[in-house]
């Protein structure tokens, strides 16, 4: 048997990033002055969301984990930079942890006019921030094969990147609010099984014909082949406070990409779950983060969620040398020890009492590598 190869396994990063005043640390929108400074220095590597308090950020398609390392650190350093020389604080969480969304502008343009038309208060309130890893596929047959298997560590993950407990000056008792926002927007959440590429395409043509979207984008699952690009886009995590933690996620679902792959290429599946046990799952991910449970679909049971994350390192470690990212995914060790951005946010929180020093917490971590 040939070696397989895990070149085409490419990685881009997406996160979305909160603009805030450097006093109050309110979200505040920024006019797209950051946007266009920033233009000038990475091009279209930067863009504006539907808030005017949001900065978007991508990546270049990067070979391998380190350049996603680099790319994602000259992002948030290069962002950084240009918002303090324009006199606002930059921040990445999944939500701010007190700010209103009735009090924030939209930003004028006919794609987010068409959606706030649509979608109305759901789209308005809107105001969260999220994290998108695409990892690259050889074709798109591979890439529906992919994301069929994928979908059940969606919530493993997800756990890990919990980062907004709070949400308009409330603790809501969930480790991430975020998903629960964003349930309000249809063609959300973990996507059905489709047997095959042709079947996904005659989905997404079916929704076209029908007038329920003008294209594939606005298909916004936790997980998804990708429209354009050869890619299976993860789309279910909070934007991470730090770089590492960013970079150990996306080395985590580059890892699980490989290890289906691998599979394949010995001609083994991993089980496929239906839908709605894995929603069971991303329910209790969300609830508790780390310190829960999730449910065990082969054993029937219960079990502690770090276990199942261990067990996750452990079904990806053959792996993770070729790809050359075992640095990266051994920070999840870290991220296990030391808390999610959540865990994290919620201990300033329980040892200052104010929701202040909490976007404070978040503005200071932006930068740290």
């Amino acid at each position: 048997m040939s070696p397989i190869s895990y070149k085409h396994f490419t990685l881009g990063v997406e996160e979305e990033y909160m603009v805030m005043h450097p006093q109050t640390l309110e979200l505040q929108s920024h006019e797209q002055k950051i946007v266009h400074e920033a233009y000038k220095i990475i091009k279209d590597k930067v863009k504006a969301e539907m808030h005017q308090a949001v900065v978007e950020v991508g990546t270049d398609i990067c070979q391998n984990i380190d350049e996603a390392y680099r790319d994602v650190s000259t992002l948030r350093g290069t962002i950084a930079q240009i918002a303090g020389d324009l006199g606002f604080a930059m921040g990445a969480a999944g939500t701010h942890p007190f700010s209103h969304w009735e009090s924030q502008l939209i930003t004028d343009h006919v794609r987010y006019n068409q959606i706030v038309n649509e979608l109305q208060e759901a789209a308005r309130s809107n105001l969260i921030f999220g994290l998108h890893v695409h990892v690259g596929m050889e074709d798109r047959k591979m890439a529906i094969h992919i994301a069929n298997s994928a979908r059940y560590f969606l919530p493993h993950v997800y756990a890990l990147s919990t980062n907004s407990p709070f949400w308009e000056g409330r603790h809501t008792g969930y480790k991430s609010f975020r998903t629960k926002v964003f349930d309000k927007f249809p063609r959300t959440g973990i996507p059905d099984y489709f047997e095959s590429i042709e079947a996904y395409d005659n989905y997404v043509n079916l929704l076209i014909k029908t007038n329920c979207i003008d294209n594939a984008k606005k298909i916004w699952w936790d997980l998804r082949v990708h429209p354009f690009f050869n890619t299976v886009e993860f789309r279910i995590c909070d934007c991470p406070m730090t770089v590492n933690e960013t970079i150990a996620i996306a080395a985590l679902f580059q890892a699980i990409c490989a290890k289906l792959y691998k599979l394949r290429s010995q001609n083994m599946n991993f089980i496929m779950y239906h839908r709605s046990l894995i929603t069971e799952n991303k329910w209790r991910a969300g609830r508790y983060g780390i310190d829960g449970s999730l449910i065990d679909f082969g054993k029937e049971a219960e079990v502690n969620t770090r276990v199942l994350i261990y067990e996750l390192l452990d079904f990806v470690d053959d792996v993770v040398d070729h790809l050359g990212c075992r640095h990266a995914i051994n920070y999840v060790h870290k991220m296990l020890e030391q808390g999610t951005g959540a865990d994290r946010q919620l201990k300033v929180y329980q040892d200052t009492g104010d929701l202040k020093n909490v976007a404070k917490f978040i503005n200071q971590q932006f930068l740290v590598a």
